[in-house]
């Protein structure tokens, strides 16, 4: 049959292996807009095979990317002993995906026994449901009292300029959960349904949340969207901004949700990760990632990222 044909894959075009992507190329070429000039539209699709080291044993896999678009189409079932190599041979990963490029040897075994046969025996498709997000909260209403127990507690608010050495002792000093760096952190807030359908409070924070947000950009127009939230007085306010790192990470929840995020569902899938207030020093951008559970930095002249917004009540 194949492996695109394996997978379910109807395209136009019969889609093509690009064997020169590797993971830590990905932020740079899709999520900042287009970082080789081959990318012209947000239409185009890309497919390639990384190594999936989130679990052990680590898993060969193939991802199909676009500037705005990514899921893991397949898992392959290579031999243990090249998929290990391959990442004993790299070292530690840049980042937090956990995510290695195949190597020569792993090329090789894919172009014999997966790409350049009819035998589909050793690709596993991944399961892909595509429905309308769900929107409800199943929160209580603003008129809701914080429980006994929970009190009210004021974070950071002031964007600054942090190195990563700051961020240890942000997160632990205020129980912040980050799979990085505090899994058993916990902030607990209290989130009520402003009843609106566009934003969320939380009563311990203070802050008002934006549900949706905006779609992947890079900061100048993320800023030119606050300018428009602003102006048009979204849910009835003129003050809204980003978020700080405190602010983000009180989001944060230390279950995956139903869309698949570390994030309450009353939150839309849609902004994956965000860009906050704060930059990096010695250069770049904080973003904070629902997907991963995690903060993150990135550099570039356009790094690129989704948008939500807050406010102070």
């Amino acid at each position: 049959m194949g492996l695109f044909q394996k997978i379910g894959l109807v395209a136009d075009i019969t889609p093509t292996i690009d064997w020169q992507l590797i993971p830590a190329e990905t932020f740079g070429i899709f999520e900042s807009w287009g970082g080789r000039e081959r990318i012209k539209s947000a239409k185009e699709r890309f497919y390639y095979f990384f190594i999936d080291t989130w679990e052990d044993p680590a898993t060969l896999c193939l991802m199909e990317r676009g500037i705005k678009f990514a899921r893991v189409l397949a898992r392959i079932d290579a031999p243990q002993e090249l998929i290990d190599n391959a990442v004993r041979k790299q070292g530690k990963t840049m980042g937090m995906d956990k995510s290695y490029a195949i190597d020569d040897p792993l090329r090789k075994w894919l172009e014999e026994n997966v790409v350049n046969t009819d035998d589909d025996s050793r690709v596993i498709p991944l399961e892909i449901i595509v429905e309308e997000e769900a929107m409800e909260t199943g929160l209580p209403g603003p008129e809701a009292e914080l429980p006994a127990g929970l009190r009210q507690i004021t974070l950071n608010s002031t964007p600054r300029i942090l190195q990563e050495k700051d961020l240890p002792a942000i997160i632990i000093q205020g129980n912040f959960f980050d799979t990085q760096r505090n899994n058993r952190g916990r902030f607990t807030n209290f989130l009520v349904d402003n009843n609106d359908g566009l934003t969320v409070t939380d009563k311990v924070s203070g802050i008002m949340w934006q549900r949706g947000g905006c779609d992947i950009n890079s900061i100048n127009k993320i800023n030119g969207y606050i300018r428009k939230m602003n102006g048009g007085r979204f849910a009835g306010y003129g003050d809204w901004r980003l978020p700080t790192i405190e602010e983000a990470l009180s989001l944060l929840e230390p279950v995956l949700n139903p869309k698949g995020l570390y994030l309450h569902p009353c939150f839309s899938a849609a902004q994956p990760f965000i860009f906050l207030a704060e930059r990096r020093d010695p250069g770049g951008y904080w973003f904070c990632d629902f997907k991963q559970g995690t903060v993150y930095w990135a550099s570039g002249t356009i790094p690129g990222g989704f948008g939500r917004l807050c406010r102070k009540i």
